[in-house]
């Protein structure tokens, strides 16, 4: 099985030269990904082994037209910090020179990595579905793994995801003293 250590999902048209160029630069081998998840629309990959002997798939995906997922898999051990955050400045790194449009990475490490879903236009009927809590959570700590994040995950990517929390239409239903310690977080 492969697990997904690092995903930067983007936006936007590649010019033939330009997915050359990017095959180039990530010594991407134009022949799908056939296991794990997502890899019927992969378009290349490459296995390796990094500094620590780690072993690893760095895989670029099509979704759509303009879609493009660029994922490093581990099929064992987890990849050390380095070797996740050396890829993350890559990713970025291609997305910019190609100009891409980030749409999100997995885990996120800045506030720019962190996909926020648009809210509706003002006059849209809010929809009855999600609007109550339906969780147990007392502690603003138990509410990081609801919102897709690990305890440990830099404050700025917290804040991002807890205002997204709170612009649901079932947040004035959760607990006060999780509203407030919310609140509090955001105002430190």
């Amino acid at each position: 099985m492969l697990w997904p250590a690092l995903r930067a999902i983007s936006h936007g048209g590649l010019t033939p030269d330009q997915l050359h160029w990017l095959l180039g630069m990530f010594q991407l081998q134009e022949t799908p990904r056939t296991q794990g998840p997502g890899a019927a629309k992969s378009i290349a990959h490459r296995s390796f082994t990094d500094q620590s002997g780690t072993r690893l798939i760095l895989d670029l995906a099509r979704t759509g037209e303009a879609g493009w997922v660029f994922t490093l898999f581990y099929p064992g051990q987890r990849p050390p910090a380095d070797t996740v955050e050396d890829h993350r400045a890559l990713f970025r790194d291609a997305i910019d020179r190609l100009s891409l449009t980030l749409v999100e990475i997995t885990p996120a490490a800045t506030a720019d990595e962190v996909l926020i879903l648009p809210s509706a236009p003002p006059g849209t009927p809010q929809s009855a579905i999600g609007a109550h809590w339906d969780q147990e959570y007392e502690d603003l700590d138990q509410v990081w793994p609801h919102v897709g994040l690990r305890k440990d995950a830099p404050r700025e990517v917290k804040e991002v995801k807890l205002r997204e929390l709170m612009r649901t239409p079932a947040w004035p239903f959760a607990p006060a003293a999780l509203r407030r310690q919310a609140e509090d977080f955001l105002s430190d």
